[in-house]
């Protein structure tokens, strides 16, 4: 029986547990923790004080904690950082090895349901129309969908050409560690940023750029054609550099946007290419609010 999910090997889990756990989260993290039901998903971070983006994840409450949902290869860095913060909080922080990450690449409009073989199911909330994803072991999966991984993942590029088209970025695909702001990777219109909340790390900062409209760079959906030999990195021209690509599974890629720069070649006529191949970049309905927004001011 073949799995309608595919298997993320570049996602693990870090558990956080004990009485402390939500109020330890509420004065580090960017997401909201207040009225938090468990099951509920939120999407959120871990900043610098400089407000640059430690770990981004996807948060599970559960009845006995809190699970991140988070890139494998920033796992450790992450829960370093919270323990230097946890202090004398009774929290414990600790990665969960054996179990492992599956997602969806089909709208969910049913909402959250089960999932066989997975032991938590949740939703991820970047999406318009959301994705399921579940956490489950080795065990528990291969009791419905076998020990072969053929025979119970979708291909992982399947995983990558949904997200891109989507315009979801990923940590380690897209952006490393404390190297962008939330808005450099649309934190903020994909629910990641609560700027009501109390006090997280790197507040100061994330609220004064939004506060100015100083958000200059913006993670946008761009078409990669077939004939097109590029690689994550290459600059996108029109003609200065506007931005660069950060990841591809064709037809679909994601690049790290100029938006000013890019806005003034466009109304030019001047198009956007990549060693010389013109390319699209799309424009959100995000961010055409946000751009009609700025017209009104």
């Amino acid at each position: 029986m073949a799995s309608p999910f595919a298997y993320l090997p570049h996602r693990a889990v870090l558990s956080l547990s004990g009485p402390d756990t939500i109020t330890l989260l509420e004065r580090l993290v960017t997401n909201p923790t207040d009225n938090w039901a468990p099951g509920e998903t939120r999407y959120g971070a871990l900043l610098t004080p400089q407000g640059k983006v430690i770990a981004d994840y996807l948060a599970i409450r559960t009845t006995e904690g809190v699970l991140l949902d988070v890139a494998e290869a920033h796992i450790d860095e992450l829960a370093k950082r919270l323990k230097l913060f946890r202090l004398r909080s009774k929290v414990e922080i600790e990665r969960l090895a054996d179990v492992f990450v599956v997602a969806g690449i089909e709208d969910a409009p049913e909402g959250v349901r089960p999932i066989s073989g997975a032991q938590h199911v949740y939703m991820d909330p970047r999406y318009s129309g959301g994705r399921l994803r579940g956490l489950a072991t080795k065990e528990s999966w291969a009791a419905w969908y076998g020990y072969h991984r053929a025979e119970w993942s979708r291909p992982i590029d399947e995983y990558h050409r949904d997200r891109l088209s989507n315009g979801v970025p990923e940590q380690g695909s897209d952006f490393g560690s404390a190297e962008v702001f939330p808005a450099d990777i649309n934190m903020d219109v994909l629910g990641g940023v609560a700027l009501n909340k109390g006090c997280f790390v790197g507040q100061e900062v994330v609220s004064r750029m939004h506060r100015r409209g100083n958000i200059r760079k913006r993670a946008l959906p761009v078409n990669i054609p077939e004939d097109l030999d590029t690689a994550p990195g290459a600059d996108i021209l029109a003609p200065a550099p506007i931005g660069a690509l950060t990841s591809f599974e064709r037809p679909f890629g994601l690049a790290r946007i100029r938006v000013d720069r890019w806005l003034k070649a466009d109304a030019d006529g001047t198009a956007a290419t990549i060693d010389e191949t013109p390319v699209t970049i799309a424009k959100p309905d995000w961010l055409l609010a946000e751009l009609a927004a700025k017209d009104e001011t």
